[in-house]
């Protein structure tokens, strides 16, 4: 934590450094994974001004030097990523409830 915090509310998981903006945001320590030679990702808990929490993902992705594989990465990556939020959107509401009935 600076001497000059201007962000003294801070949450349990929230850096305390520089992270932080003066605007009211809290950001957490990001959690990186990396695919020695593939590329890496970041993943960063953030409180806006407003109390609203989000992740912040970030992804290095290595391309292929040959054009029409790179946009296949491309295009993989932008299905997985699709994917991922609908399951991380979905998983943030209570499951249905199980179904004792057999089916017909």
């Amino acid at each position: 934590m600076s001497l000059f915090d201007f962000n003294p509310n801070h949450t349990a998981w929230c850096a305390r450094d520089h992270q932080c903006g003066t605007a009211g945001e809290h950001r957490a320590t990001p959690i990186g994974v990396d695919v020695h030679g593939h590329g890496r990702g970041s993943l960063t808990r953030v409180r806006d001004a407003d109390g609203r929490e989000y992740a912040e993902i970030r992804v290095r992705v290595a391309l292929s030097p040959v054009e029409p594989y790179a946009h296949r990465q491309l295009g993989t990556l932008l299905t997985g990523l699709r994917t991922l939020l609908i399951r991380t959107a979905r998983a943030g509401y209570p499951a249905p409830p199980y179904s004792t009935r057999r089916a017909a």
